[in-house]
């Protein structure tokens, strides 16, 4: 990919204590210890280390906690990460830092707590996002369950099988604009969701309440409402949609890492 990616790591608190938090003592989630590491670590090094990514954006409330943690402080010095302060909202945020003009597209965001983000998922989702104005990874239950049978996620269903989000999205144009701003609204007033599923279209909309869609066929569906190329990535590694979200998932990761060596 000749255009250099820019990564974007959400790395803020949200109102709430978080339990991993509390729990590890640390101000934010993703300072809590992960095999041996707070959890930002992992993300930002497998983002480093990718040789199509310019540059990593940590999006976060303040970057002071990261500074003030000696193994999250060479995030603050190091020439391709930069801190920038997050809004109310993702969406929000993304937009006013698209609004200042020096995020150049495409952009790839993922989360802090995707401790097991590797070289191999981010080939695989830069190569079959490319060219697509938005794109998301997902896995498919079976995928998951076929390594890991004990795994817990959150699935949404389909005709062509049930899906678990990966947290990492793409945006590969400016035209994605029109999304975020979409995704900003059920951010600002979630009581206005039906209106906005509505927006995507009336075969859309009744295809995904009655599972009549594909999930590939329905995302690209809904780009094409936009004026959009939007592609679903499904990602050949079950360790895609685990991330460390609760305890039980910490587990499994630290044993994951272990075994990686």
């Amino acid at each position: 990919m000749s255009t250099p990616i820019t990564a974007i790591l959400l790395a803020g608190s949200r109102p709430t204590p978080d339990p991993l938090a509390v729990a590890a003592g640390v101000a934010i989630k993703p300072l809590a210890p992960v095999a041996g590491q707070p959890m930002i670590n992992h993300p930002a090094r497998a983002l480093l280390a990718q040789p199509a990514v310019g540059q990593v954006i940590i999006l976060t409330q303040s970057s002071a906690p990261f500074a003030a943690d000696p193994a999250t402080a060479w995030l603050t010095t190091h020439p391709q990460v930069r801190f920038e302060q997050s809004g109310a909202g993702i969406a929000s945020s993304l937009l006013a830092l698209l609004e200042r003009g020096d995020v150049p597209f495409p952009i790839l965001l993922t989360t802090a707590d995707h401790v097991l983000l590797d070289s191999a998922m981010l080939d695989q989702f830069t190569q079959e996002a490319a060219g697509a104005d938005i794109a998301v990874a997902m896995v498919e239950r079976r995928i998951l369950l076929a390594r890991y049978p004990g795994s817990r996620r959150t699935w949404l269903k389909f005709r062509d099988g049930w899906w678990s989000g990966a947290n990492i999205f793409w945006f590969g144009s400016d035209r994605a604009r029109s999304i975020i701003a979409l995704w900003q609204e059920v951010e600002q007033d979630r009581k206005k969701g039906w209106k906005i599923v509505s927006a995507f279209g009336p075969v859309a909309l009744i295809g995904t309440l009655l599972r009549l869609l594909t999930l590939r066929g329905g995302i690209a569906r809904i780009g094409r409402r936009f004026g959009l190329t939007a592609r679903l990535v499904a990602m050949e590694k079950a360790e895609a949609c685990i991330d460390a979200d609760k305890p039980d998932d910490v587990v499994l990761i630290e044993r994951i890492v272990a075994a990686r060596g």
